[in-house]
């Protein structure tokens, strides 16, 4: 099955195949550590999660980089402000990264590449640049990209350049506006400012050329696949894309991925609107790492997400109901032979849970459609859910069932139970930073119980398994989970045992 992906070059999906036949070769842009990440960025990142996942589950290998922009004009700034070397500002901040990574359960990158342990390769860069005629050096000792040596500039992002001025600059890592320049390479060395000594001069990488010399460093001159959010479109990917096929006269990319961008309560995240979020605002506030997950991963990566609690709430309400379906598979026994086939269904529970596989494959290979993959999942769980409320499932039906959750979960990753250690982290980062007072009631109740009130949860949960309850026992099951005790049945009796 092979998957379509809509290509931000070619404005239409085409399909996204290894094109060395064997694994999959694809750069996604990483974080630019000089804060916690927010809610909008760990959307992007989610959503090459479901992508590389989705890629494994129907047998394709990837070969997925990621950078981290360790370097640039935000961190040298708020470094100085700080009075911390970069190197020391950067590392707090790319470890609380790859913490939020952990919590959100987004598999790590086969390389990590980051910017200052790459500074050869984007001087090497910038020397065939200017023996190519499309760099030059201004008399402070910068280096630029001259646009007019590439013709084919906006090909991307479709943006009509045609005003464009000839010779004009910019000299910020980030800009906004529609009018294309002159964008920087290499920056000459401030005083006081980090800076490398190199043959091109004293001074520091651009933030375009880091991209472009650590993808071709470990993916080679043209590769499969380029992903990122849309903000970073234009100007960021247009520039790689030209200083990149300058250099090599090869496509760079030959598939573009965007994701689209977040809103939170209907408008663009801003401090000052009250509606911005990181990862761990959304923890103190009790919410579960997985819900976050379910949230961000639900809407299409094309579609416009509208972030709100009540979104939130409903992933979490929806975590349950699957949680607690596949407790109910496993933990019970169901007669033998007796299968829904058997008791006038119009189709066998087999028929039924491939299907439901069918059409999750069918609609993540239709550009990553999540939403309508969860769909067929939750259909099945309903449907079955019906079946064994009416004494027609079987024993022998039940492999079958697991093997649709498990294509579910091998994308969307949330049916186990992992929620205690991130909201634990949480609460170590919440009293260092002494934000105690933000802390929900509900994440300080799951993190502590006594030997008293675990033994009198786990009672009431054998009670309610002998009433035939699931629901409550798959609940407290999952209460104790949250507060990292763990719950082990055998034949003589219910042990617990805290992690």
């Amino acid at each position: 099955m092979t998957l379509r992906l809509f290509n931000t070059l070619s404005g239409q999906p085409d399909p996204l195949t290894p094109a060395d036949g064997k694994a999959l070769r694809m750069y996604a842009c990483g974080p630019t550590v000089y804060d916690y990440g927010h809610i909008g960025n760990f959307r992007t990142f989610l959503e090459i999660d479901v992508l590389r996942r989705f890629l494994r589950l129907t047998g394709v290998a990837v070969r997925h980089v990621m950078n981290i922009t360790d370097v640039d004009d935000k961190i040298i700034r708020n470094a100085a402000a700080a009075g911390l070397p970069i190197g020391e500002y950067t590392a707090r901040y790319e470890q609380a990264f790859f913490e939020d990574l952990d919590a959100l359960r987004v598999e790590r990158p086969e390389q990590i590449a980051r910017a200052t342990e790459h500074i050869p390769r984007m001087v090497e860069l910038v020397e065939r640049l200017e023996r190519a005629g499309a760099a030059y050096k201004t008399e402070d000792g910068s280096w630029y990209f001259r646009l007019a040596s590439f013709p084919a500039y906006g090909k991307l992002s479709k943006k009509d350049l045609s005003g464009m001025e000839d010779g004009a600059r910019v000299d910020v890592d980030e800009y906004e506006k529609d009018s294309a320049r002159d964008f920087a390479l290499w920056k000459a060395a401030k005083p006081g400012e980090t800076s490398w000594d190199t043959p091109i001069g004293r001074g520091r990488p651009g933030w375009h050329i880091e991209c472009s010399a650590m993808a071709m460093e470990y993916l080679g001159e043209s590769f499969d696949l380029h992903a990122g959010g849309e903000d970073l479109m234009f100007p960021h990917h247009e520039n790689e894309i030209a200083q990149s096929e300058t250099a090599t006269g090869k496509q760079f990319a030959r598939h573009w991925m965007h994701v689209h961008f977040l809103l939170a309560d209907g408008r663009k995240m801003s401090k000052s609107e009250g509606n911005f979020y990181t990862l761990r605002d959304l923890l103190l506030k009790g919410f579960k790492a997985s819900a976050i997950r379910l949230a961000l991963i639900s809407v299409p990566y094309r579609h416009q997400l509208n972030f709100t609690f009540d979104v939130l709430t409903e992933a979490t309400n929806a975590i349950e109901r699957l949680r607690t379906f596949h407790h109910r598979l496993t933990g019970t026994k169901w007669p033998e032979g007796a299968s829904s086939q058997m008791v006038g269904m119009n189709l066998s529970v087999a028929e039924e849970a491939e299907t439901a596989r069918k059409k999750f494959r069918e609609a993540l290979s239709n550009d990553l459609n999540t939403a309508e993959a969860r769909a067929a999942i939750f259909d099945l769980v309903r449907s079955i859910n019906t079946k064994a409320d009416a004494g027609a499932l079987a024993q022998q039906d039940i492999p079958v069932i697991l093997e649709a959750l498990q294509d579910f979960d091998a994308v969307f990753d949330v049916i186990e139970d992992r929620d205690a250690e991130p909201s634990r982290r949480a609460l170590e980062w919440a009293e260092q930073a002494g934000r105690m007072d933000e802390v929900a009631p509900e994440l300080l109740a799951r993190q502590a119980l006594s030997d008293e009130q675990v033994e009198a949860l786990v009672a009431e949960r054998t009670q309610a398994k002998k009433r035939r309850d699931f629901a409550r026992a798959d609940q407290i099951r999952s209460e104790l989970a949250d507060k990292g005790i763990v719950i082990e049945d055998s034949k003589d009796g219910v042990r617990w045992k805290r992690k």
